[in-house]
């Protein structure tokens, strides 16, 4: 399975980003202070991991410093059934427990699951985030650019993506 995973963070106006490899995180902790420490080093009090897996599913996780606990939202909770990441990613809030675990052949729509509030503040609706998850034919990479585009920092996940 193919994953591209990335940590974002503002400082002020401009945002920093980085590449992160999750294959050996084992429980959403893990994850969390993964990016606790980007967002520690860059000054920030908000950070966000986007996760892409084979042009199947994305996720956005938010952490912010106030210590509370991580934010997910699954484009497909089903996934979490199939794939370790999404299953680790699920320990934040129990995500996609209450989904019918199918096979992929057996997904003709995505049901999104999780925090879809999660990036309101930041331009991009909880509607407008779940819209785009169900969309026939829209696929997770074009998602996250449109999520990287509304908060400002497209440039730097299109120079990691190329």
């Amino acid at each position: 399975m193919s994953t591209f995973a990335a940590v974002f963070a503002p400082n002020g106006r401009t945002w920093q980003g980085a590449e992160v490899d999750l294959g050996d995180v084992e429980v959403i902790d893990d994850i969390t202070e993964l990016m606790l420490d980007y967002e520690t080093e860059w000054g920030s009090d908000m950070a966000l991991l986007l996760v892409e897996a084979d042009d199947e599913w994305f996720a956005v996780v938010r952490v912010d410093v106030t210590g509370s606990e991580p934010r997910v939202y699954l484009s497909d909770g089903r996934v979490v059934h199939d794939h370790p990441l999404a299953g680790i990613l699920s320990e934040a809030g129990g995500l996609g427990a209450h989904l019918p675990a199918e096979s992929a052949g057996a997904r003709p729509d995505p049901r999104p699951d999780g925090d879809e509030g999660l990036l309101t503040d930041l331009g991009v609706p909880g509607e407008e985030l779940r819209s785009l998850s169900a969309g026939g034919g829209v696929l997770p990479g074009d998602v996250l650019a449109v999520v990287a585009e509304r908060t400002g920092f497209a440039e730097l996940l299109d120079a990691m993506r190329l």
